[in-house]
């Protein structure tokens, strides 16, 4: 009674309580809305943010269907590039017209109409009127819903649009469209993990989805990095920054964050000034002038002063975590600098560079004064940078280690297996946990590194945490037997620099490890999945995204191009519409400039995964359940005014 009193807040009458049991009823009859999968963008944000705007080229088959027939090709190229980039597109067109521009406004408007009405077909009046923006919703409206074949219409639809052109309205009424039509192509947005890295513009990609409704994220190893970073994890910093100099990359520090990097500068300078540091050059070497090379130079001076900080960090973080049992047989501890050498399972090794002006044999992972200094600015800069915690809050609300939806199960990496594909047993604070359990768990972790209500010392252990997810062997996020970043560095043998994986990659591809998986995580379903990504998948090689007879979907097909010469793709996208499941595999992507220019789109090519025997309606899905039950609670609730046990408000 208490619940059915306060629905009657909202509903206060049967008429109101019937009305919406006729809505929601309507709403289960719908096909189920599109949901597009992505995984690993590592900062590639041109590509992601025009994968998004074509919506994985959906759009671009919209405007097929329905034009194919009666525009050339170059026409249809035109009109999905003003779909993708109006407010760019348009202001080209109305640069290099040398004429009046009305004829063109008014064969744009009625055939982005039609685009609209087309991608909005699966939605209520009421969804779609959500999307519209507030100015426009009601001649918008009046356009989706009024047919210009409809003889008795088609002079009121074609007044309508004469007028918006009249009044000066053409150019806002495009842009309000076109981003209509991206909104409503995809209902929901599921990224699985690994935003930031590698790429310039991991923020712009935050600030992206700061603006956008119904997504959510299931974190991967690299945002677990930035969000220790974040919370001000020392060793999380340190990698953050190296793995920016690493590839190149400091747009994202610099000018997404405002993170200082002159401290890291200035050190670097002095204390490296007689080192060629050639084992740090940046990945990216694409410029030869004089000032480039100094900054390509300066860039591996800063790498490498870094890194040494970075082991340094790490060491202290082991040897104050036994608990954590992290095998890494030493790391700077092992270097003979007389010698030139490095120990390594129980095998001596030449270093490929032995210049350490930093390193005290007697104690190596303490940090001198210069390099306490230095992590005391770094560390201040990474806890004041507004705009990075904003961006981690973002990944907090919408984000989780794991997300159930609608029979699929979503994470980034893995699940720690054992060798015979039972769930392994993970301790964490003297307990222990496996599968589901153990993903809960370490979501709470780490958001209790950001929480002022935890205990200062649990606050710490949580903040240390995060980089345990980067590298420790039974993290979900990485699941290897070691880390071997100091070995690619200094030592030219392979052997040193195998990490091996944990039992879930090996045993991913049986059908039979992968329904406990799906068991232990409550999935039901009579076509239920595991989605994720964190490996590339060698796509150019022949490896199939696809394993364990369908139940297993590794979405990760490079976006980074520094993933480009090893999957031999650029990316997948996985859609999940009423029909079933697709897989958009895409070539990479030229600029953002050139897809506005030249009108280029990026070249997809669509694997049918899985489709269903009849279309999937709302009713199937999470959502509809949600509502059947609504309904449900407002079936009672006219029960309870019909038979006076609630007295109706007949005055709302």
């Amino acid at each position: 009674m208490r619940l059915l009193q306060l629905l009657s807040q909202t509903f206060p009458n049967s008429e109101s309580a019937s009305t919406e049991i006729i809505n929601l009823e309507a709403i289960l009859s719908l096909p189920k809305g599109t949901e597009h999968f992505v995984a690993d963008i590592h900062g590639e944000h041109e590509a992601f943010l025009h994968i998004l705007r074509n919506a994985s080229g959906n759009i671009k088959r919209k405007v097929h269907d329905l034009f194919g027939e009666s525009l050339p090709e170059n026409v249809m190229r035109d009109l999905c590039t003003l779909i993708y980039y109006p407010e760019k597109r348009l202001e080209m067109i109305e640069e290099g017209a040398d004429e009046n521009l009305s004829d063109f406004y008014a064969r744009t408007l009625l055939q982005l109409i039609q685009v609209c009405r087309s991608v909005s077909s699966k939605y209520t009046r009421n969804k779609v009127r959500k999307a519209l923006p507030d100015q426009f919703v009601y001649i918008i409206e009046e356009l989706l819903h009024e047919s210009p074949n409809d003889d008795d219409k088609e002079a009121y639809v074609h007044r309508i649009v004469e007028t918006i052109i009249q009044t000066g309205q053409a150019r806002n009424f495009i842009v309000a469209i076109c981003n209509v039509i991206q909104k409503l192509s995809i209902d929901q947005l599921h990224i699985l993990g690994d935003i930031f890295d590698r790429g310039p513009g991991a923020h712009i990609i935050m600030d992206y989805l700061l603006n956008r409704d119904n997504f959510d994220i299931q974190w991967g190893n690299h945002d677990a990095l930035w969000m220790g970073a974040a919370a001000g994890c020392d060793a999380c910093i340190a990698i953050v920054l190296r793995l920016s100099l690493r590839f190149g990359n400091m747009a994202t520090l610099e000018e997404g964050y405002g993170i200082n990097l002159l401290p890291l500068a200035t050190f670097a300078m002095e204390t490296y000034a007689d080192d060629p540091c050639q084992r740090f050059l940046p990945n990216d070497q694409t410029n030869n002038s004089p000032n480039d090379q100094k900054q390509v130079r300066l860039i591996a001076q800063m790498h490498k002063a870094i890194s040494v900080i970075q082991f340094k960090l790490e060491g202290q973080l082991i040897h104050g975590h036994p608990e954590w049992n992290i095998d890494r047989q030493g790391t700077l501890e092992n270097i003979r600098l007389d010698e030139g050498t490095y120990s390594f399972n129980g095998q001596k090794y030449p270093m490929l560079d032995t210049f350490f002006p930093t390193l005290d044999p007697k104690d190596p992972y303490c940090l001198t004064p210069e390099e306490e200094d230095l992590m005391h600015r770094l560390h201040h800069s990474f806890r004041i940078s507004e705009k990075l915690q904003k961006h981690i809050r973002c990944l907090f609300s919408h984000g989780s280690m794991f997300t159930v939806c609608n029979s699929n199960l979503l994470f980034h990496a893995s699940v720690p297996l054992n060798d015979d594909g039972s769930l392994r047993q993970v301790s964490i604070d003297e307990k222990t946990y496996c599968g589901r359990e153990l993903m809960r768990h370490i979501d709470l972790r780490m958001r209790s590194a950001f929480q002022h209500d935890t205990p200062c010392e649990q606050r710490l252990q949580a903040r240390d945490y995060f980089w345990y997810l980067w590298c420790g062997p039974d993290s979900p996020l990485f699941d290897k037997s070691r880390m071997t970043t100091f070995e690619r560095y200094f030592l030219e043998d392979h052997a040193t620099h195998h990490e091996g994986k944990g039992a879930y990659y090996q045993l991913r591809e049986d059908p039979a490890v992968c329904a406990r998986i799906l068991d232990s995580f409550g999935v039901e379903g009579e076509n239920r999945h595991i989605i994720n990504g964190h490996v590339p998948v060698h796509a150019g090689q022949g490896e199939n995204p696809i394993k364990a007879d369908g139940m297993l979907m590794v979405i990760d097909g490079g976006f980074a191009k520094a993933y480009h010469h090893t999957t031999g793709i650029a990316g997948y996208t996985l859609v999940y519409h009423s029909r079933g499941f697709q897989l958009i595999q895409h070539e990479p992507f030229t600029s953002t400039q050139e897809a506005v220019a030249k009108g280029t789109d990026i070249k997809s090519s669509t694997q049918i995964v899985e489709m269903m025997g009849r279309r999937i309606r709302v009713r199937d899905t999470d959502k509809g359940r949600q509502l059947q039950m609504q309904i449900k609670e407002l079936r009672e609730l006219l029960y309870a005014y019909r038979h006076g046990l609630i007295k109706e408000n007949t005055k709302r």
